[in-house]
C-alpha cells in the first residue's frame, strides 16, 4: 500500500496526541489517535465488569464506534471526555497487555489508512501496527514534565487531578506499557527520537513537518 503514514509513539502525557493532530492538520493528513480505541475498550470494561481477556476482544471487535471530528460517539453515546479520566486511562493500561484485544483492534486501526496520508499515535504504530510508515518518531519527555503536562490538560477539561498522583500512575503506567510481553513501548529500530521537555507544542510540529518535507523531496517517502 503506498499511502504514506507517519508514525508518533511515546509514553503517556509525551504530547503525541496534541503534536500529531497538528501534524496531520499541517499536512492535510487523517489522524489517527490509537490510544482513544484502548480507552474504549476499558470504558466498556468498567462500565459492564468485564474481566476475561476473551470477552474484552469481543467487545473490541464489536464495539459501535464513531469518530465525528472532536467527538466519539461508542453505542450512540458521546464519550470523548468519559475516556480521558485518569481511571480510564490506567484501565486502558492494563487492557493494552491482552494479546487477543490487541490483535481485535489492530483491523480497526489499519483502516484509518486512507489517502493523502495518515498521521498516528500510539505505543506501537511504528512498530506493530503500520511497521512500514514512511516516518517514524518516538516522542518522549521528562517524567515531571508529563506529569506536570497531564495535570494542566485535566483541570483545564474541568476534571479534578492530584499531581502527585499522577506523577505515580505515569509512572506505573510506563512500567506496565515498557515492560508487557506484547507490543512493548520501545522506539522502533529505524525512528527517530525526539525529546519534547524543553520545546513548545509548535517546535516539535514545525521539527516533524520538516522531516516529513525534507524526505518527500528527496523522493524518500512512499
Amino acid at each position: 500500500m503506498n499511502i504514506p503514514v507517519i508514525a508518533i509513539d511515546g509514553p503517556s502525557a509525551s504530547g503525541k496526541g496534541t503534536i500529531a493532530k497538528r501534524v496531520a492538520q499541517t499536512l492535510g493528513f487523517h489522524y489517527l489517535e490509537s490510544g482513544a480505541l484502548y480507552r474504549l475498550v476499558a470504558l466498556l470494561a468498567l462500565r459492564q465488569d468485564l474481566e476475561d481477556e476473551a470477552r474484552l476482544a469481543e467487545a473490541a471487535e464489536n464495539m459501535d464506534v464513531d469518530f465525528l471530528g472532536e467527538e466519539i460517539i461508542l453505542e450512540d453515546q458521546e464519550v470523548s471526555q468519559h475516556i480521558r479520566h485518569e481511571a480510564v486511562g490506567n484501565r486502558a493500561s492494563e487492557v493494552a497487555r491482552m494479546p487477543a484485544v490487541r490483535r481485535a483492534l489492530l483491523a480497526r486501526q489499519r483502516a484509518f489508512r486512507r489517502a493523502p496520508g495518515l498521521v498516528a499515535d500510539g505505543r506501537d504504530i511504528g512498530t506493530v501496527v503500520f511497521p512500514d510508515a514512511a516516518l517514524k518518531i518516538f516522542l518522549t519527555a521528562d517524567p515531571d514534565v508529563r506529569a506536570e503536562r497531564r495535570y494542566k490538560q485535566l483541570i483545564e477539561k474541568g476534571i479534578s487531578a492530584n499531581l502527585r498522583a499522577l506523577s505515580r500512575d505515569l509512572a506505573e503506567r510506563d512500567a506496565r506499557d515498557a515492560n508487557r510481553p506484547v507490543a512493548p513501548l520501545v522506539p522502533a529500530a529505524d525512528s527517530q527520537v525526539l525529546d519534547s521537555s524543553a520545546l513548545s507544542i509548535d517546535e516539535v510540529v514545525e521539527r516533524i513537518v520538516g522531516w516529513w518535507r525534507e524526505g518527500s523531496s528527496m523522493g524518500g517517502h512512499r
